[in-house]
């Protein structure tokens, strides 16, 4: 078993290895080094001329990128946990169709969702607007679904109660009694939505063309494609790559230990 999991671990750190032994490189030694091995130490020439490749654009995108995340992930994980709880804590009509609506929702592609999230676009007038990429990111049918199983294990109904007997509505209840109780479930929830939304690809692919308004997972993708015609973009699209997974393995790092806590809820019981 312990083979088995340093060959995982290996399998997903050799290819940050590799993006950071290729950031130090300059054009000419992705010719004259091995995959792994150190060229010319180039990184702080590489980093300047990312972020004055065309007028600065690349912080554009990494500041799009921060808030359709960063927004998407805060507001989306309130959402989801505002859903999960109800679905899991009140009682109301059709609340067991909307749950397994939700779950079959899951199992849907995000690809198949692309083009009628154009048609809604072009309908509100949003297309090519940085609401057509924020909107549609707010809602997450499994952070629902994580919400909902951690609200079952984490919040007792007899707290709930007091609450009520105590004068306190729905929102009330939630907000003060039932939201801090379900924390790192909602963290859990948010790294899941913050990690989603910022390696998202394909919605912006078909609802953006300014380039001012690209995250930088397509804003990379637009360098990559010239690569054959123009080599100089290479250093800067791998280099680019490398700052970009920076957040990601900050957001993990801070909030691992309520990302930890959240995945094991529920688990004995």
């Amino acid at each position: 078993m312990h083979v088995l999991l340093v060959l995982a671990a290996l399998y997903s750190v050799i290819p940050m290895v590799w993006l950071i032994t290729s950031a130090t490189k300059t054009l000419g030694d992705f010719s004259t080094t091995s995959a792994f091995e150190l060229g010319e130490w180039n990184l702080g020439a590489n980093l300047t001329a990312l972020f004055r490749q065309e007028d600065g654009v690349f912080l554009t995108w990494l500041v799009n990128s921060a808030f359709y995340a960063g927004g998407g992930a805060i507001v989306g994980a309130l959402i989801c946990a505002a859903c999960g709880y109800a679905i899991a804590k009140t009682s109301f009509p059709g609340r067991k169709a909307l749950f397994a609506l939700t779950l079959t929702g899951v199992l849907v592609p995000t690809t198949a969702l692309a083009l009628p999230m154009y048609l809604l676009a072009s309908e509100l007038r949003i297309v090519d607007s940085a609401w057509a990429v924020f909107i549609p990111l707010l809602t997450n049918p499994f952070g629902v679904y994580l919400a909902k199983v951690y609200a079952d294990a984490a919040v007792p109904d007899e707290v709930i109660e007091a609450a009520r007997v105590d004068g306190a509505g729905h929102l009330r209840t939630f907000f003060t009694v039932a939201l801090p109780m379900m924390r790192p479930g909602v963290v859990t929830v948010l790294l899941f939505q913050f990690v989603g939304i910022w390696n998202n690809f394909f919605l912006p692919l078909v609802l953006l063309t300014d380039p001012k308004l690209f995250p930088v997972s397509l804003g990379l993708f637009q360098w990559s494609t010239r690569q054959t015609l123009f080599p100089q973009y290479t250093p800067l699209v791998i280099t680019g790559s490398l700052v970009a997974i920076l957040p990601l393995i900050v957001a993990f790092v801070v909030l691992q230990r309520q990302w930890r806590a959240g995945l094991a809820a529920g688990s004995v019981k």
